[in-house]
């Protein structure tokens, strides 16, 4: 997959998991905080394989309606999919569109929902 450089960049500095599927739900690409989150089930290696083989079947399921709905609109782009209690976290899955507006993948999200603990502007001297 290639990306603009800025674009790049950013999704492989985000510290939260981007794992980028296309519409057969093969990973297309998966950012460094992604490799490292799912090592035990592959890591890097998942590139080029199915996102369904990573999930039991009810997941599959709630998977592919989200695809399908994605698909009957164009607006359809956004779903709410999980809390992680533990990480105290919202997922989401979102779609990914081409220039035109057709379906072409989609990725998860996730959003943190702690407090950042890093102090502001904590810049090294």
């Amino acid at each position: 997959m290639e990306l603009s450089p800025y674009f790049k960049s950013i999704v492989e500095q985000d510290r939260c998991a981007v794992v980028v599927c296309d519409t057969k739900h093969e990973i297309i690409y998966m950012n460094p905080a992604a490799k490292t989150r799912y090592e035990k089930s592959g890591g890097g290696a998942l590139v080029g394989k199915s996102l369904l083989a990573c999930h039991g079947p009810k997941s599959k399921e709630l998977i592919e309606k989200v695809l399908a709905w994605f698909s009957a609109d164009r607006d359809n782009n956004l779903v709410y999919t999980y809390f992680n209690e533990k990480e105290n976290k919202d997922v989401y899955m979102v779609a990914l569109r081409d220039e035109e507006g057709r379906l072409i993948g989609y990725y998860e999200k996730h959003e943190f929902r702690s407090r950042e603990t890093m102090k502001m502007y904590d810049l090294p001297n």
